[in-house]
C-alpha cells in the first residue's frame, strides 16, 4: 500500500512540475472571449490613402476598388509612396478601444489587395520597404494592447489576394473575386503554391513577431480545401495553442462563427460574433459621413449579447493615422454608457429569451440555428437594423437577471415577461451604475418599472438588476 501511495505521490509531483503545467488552470481558451462580449475591428490599408477616390472621381468599390477598377497590382501598388500615416497613435487608439469598454482589438495586417501593413520580411510589398513611413504599426499596437489589457487579434485575407499570381476564387462564380487583369488564365493558379508561398510564411510572421497573438480573424477562405485548412489551423496553433481561430479558416475548423454585417435572429449557444461597420464602409471613405448614432450602436450590442455572440465593432481610421472625429465621439458616448452598465454586459450569457417587443411587428433576420452558410457579401453590405423603438433584452449573470431598457417612450416600462405567472417572485430592482431607489412592481401584468429621465444627447437604455 505504501508503495502505491508513493507512486502515486511521485507521479503527481511529475504533474504539477512537467513543463507547461498549470495547476487550475482554465482549460477553455474561449473563456475570455466568451467573458469581453465586445471589440474593436479596425480596416487600415493602401485603400485609406485614397479615400474613396481613383483617377479624379468616386471610385467604384469602396475599399476594393482595386478590383472593381481593375488595377495593375504594380500600379496600385505606388499608392504606397504616399501613405505615410505620422499622426499614428498606437497608444490613442488602444486606449479610445479600452475607453469605449472594448476588451479585444483587431486589425487588418493583410487585405485583398496583398499589401502587408507590418514588416513582412517575407517580400517588399509591405508599409516598411514600400511607403515612406518604413515603420511597422503592429510593433507598436501589439504593445499598446498588453500596456492596457486589451486582447490582441489580427486580420488575414486568406482566399483572395490580388497581388498573387495563384489565388484563384469562386465567389460568386469561377474567378469572380480574381485578379484576372493581371493573371487572366484562373486555371492554371493553384491555390496551394500560394499557400506555401505566401500564407503559411507570413501567418508564421505574424505569430512570431507579436507574440502572444490572441485572435487570428481570417477572411475569405475561398477554394481552400479541408485538408488545408486543418493543417492552418495546427501551424497557428503550434506557435500558441490558446490563439482563437475563427470560421473563415474554412471548412468548419473555426473556434467561433462569423456573421458579417448582420445580427443573428435566435439566440445561439455555439460562440459567435457579429462583425459591423460603424458608418457604411470598412475602410476610410472621405464621403462616407453617416454613422450609427450612440443609441444604435448599444442597441445592437445588447441585440447581439442578449443572443449569446460578442460584438465586432469597425471604424476605418484614415490615412494619416487618426481616427475620423465622429467615430471617437461616438465610442466616447457608447464607452461611458457601458461603464454603467457593464455588470450586466461582460461575462453575462443568453437569458431563456433574448428580447421583448412590445407592439412592434420584427423584421427578418439571420437565423444562426441552421448550418453555416456563406454570409460574406462584399462592399455596401450592411443589413443591421438602424431602427429605434421600445426594446427589452435580457442577460443572466449568477443568478441574476439584467434587463436593458432601449429607446422606451414614457415614464415606466412594462415588461411582460417577468410577471407573477411567469417568473419566480422579484425581491429586489436596481439600477445599474446608480445608488437611485428604483420604484417597481411585479404583477401579473408583469413587471413595471419607472425609468429615470434623460439629459440631452444621453442615450435613452437604462439597464437594471432584477434579483428573486
Amino acid at each position: 500500500m505504501k508503495k502505491f501511495v508513493a507512486i502515486i505521490a511521485c507521479l503527481f509531483i511529475i504533474g504539477i512540475n512537467r513543463p507547461g503545467a498549470q495547476p487550475n488552470q482554465d482549460t477553455d481558451k474561449m473563456a475570455w472571449w466568451k467573458d469581453a462580449k465586445f471589440g474593436m475591428f479596425m480596416h487600415w490599408g493602401l485603400y485609406s490613402q485614397t479615400a474613396g477616390f481613383w483617377d479624379g472621381r468616386k471610385a467604384v468599390g469602396n475599399e476594393h476598388f482595386m478590383l472593381y477598377e481593375r488595377i495593375p497590382w504594380k500600379e496600385y501598388a505606388k499608392i504606397a509612396d504616399e501613405f505615410n500615416p505620422v499622426k499614428f497613435n498606437a497608444d490613442e487608439w488602444i486606449k479610445t478601444a479600452r475607453d469605449a469598454g472594448m476588451k479585444y482589438f483587431v486589425i487588418t495586417t493583410k487585405h485583398h489587395d496583398g499589401f502587408a501593413m507590418y514588416n513582412s520580411p517575407l517580400s517588399d510589398y509591405d508599409i516598411i520597404d514600400r511607403t515612406p513611413y518604413a515603420k511597422d504599426p503592429m510593433k507598436e499596437l501589439a504593445k499598446a494592447c498588453r500596456k492596457y489589457g486589451i486582447r490582441l487579434g489580427f486580420y488575414y485575407s486568406l482566399g483572395r489576394d490580388w497581388q498573387d499570381p495563384d489565388a484563384p476564387t469562386n465567389w460568386p462564380t469561377k474567378g469572380g473575386r480574381s485578379n484576372t487583369w493581371d493573371y487572366p488564365d484562373e486555371d492554371a493558379k493553384v491555390f496551394n503554391r500560394y499557400f506555401e508561398r505566401k500564407v503559411k510564411p507570413q501567418i508564421k510572421e505574424i505569430m512570431t513577431q507579436y507574440a502572444p497573438v490572441d485572435i487570428l480573424w481570417f477572411d475569405t477562405p475561398g477554394v481552400i480545401s479541408k485538408t488545408e485548412s486543418q493543417e492552418l489551423r495546427d501551424y497557428v496553433l503550434s506557435f500558441n495553442p490558446n490563439c482563437i481561430i475563427n470560421s473563415r479558416v474554412g471548412n468548419g475548423l473555426g473556434d467561433y462563427r462569423v456573421l458579417e454585417q448582420d445580427i443573428s435572429g435566435k439566440i445561439i449557444s455555439e460562440p459567435w460574433e457579429s462583425c459591423v461597420t460603424m458608418s457604411r464602409n470598412w475602410g476610410y471613405i472621405e464621403y462616407d459621413t453617416v454613422y450609427k448614432s450612440p443609441e444604435v450602436l448599444v442597441r445592437q450590442l445588447l441585440d447581439i449579447i442578449s443572443k449569446g455572440g460578442n460584438y465586432l465593432l469597425n471604424n476605418g481610421p484614415k490615412p494619416d493615422g487618426t481616427m475620423t472625429g465622429k467615430a471617437i465621439k461616438n465610442l466616447k458616448a457608447v464607452g461611458e454608457w457601458v461603464a454603467r452598465n457593464k455588470e450586466g454586459i461582460y461575462g453575462t450569457s443568453y437569458w431563456i429569451r433574448a428580447n421583448e417587443i412590445p407592439g412592434h411587428k420584427k423584421t427578418g433576420s439571420t437565423d444562426l440555428s441552421k448550418p453555416e452558410k456563406n454570409t460574406m457579401k462584399d462592399t455596401d453590405n450592411d443589413a443591421t437594423s438602424k431602427e429605434v423603438f421600445p426594446k427589452v433584452c435580457f442577460t443572466e449573470k449568477e443568478g441574476a437577471l439584467y434587463v436593458f431598457v432601449c429607446s422606451w417612450d414614457g415614464e415606466k416600462a412594462l415588461i411582460k415577461s417577468l410577471s407573477k405567472n411567469k417568473t419566480k417572485p422579484i425581491s429586489r430592482v436596481n439600477l445599474l451604475g446608480s445608488s437611485k431607489v428604483v420604484k417597481w412592481e411585479q404583477t401579473l401584468e408583469g413587471l413595471s418599472i419607472k425609468l429615470p429621465k434623460y439629459q440631452k444627447n444621453e442615450i435613452p437604455i437604462s439597464g437594471f438588476k432584477v434579483q428573486f
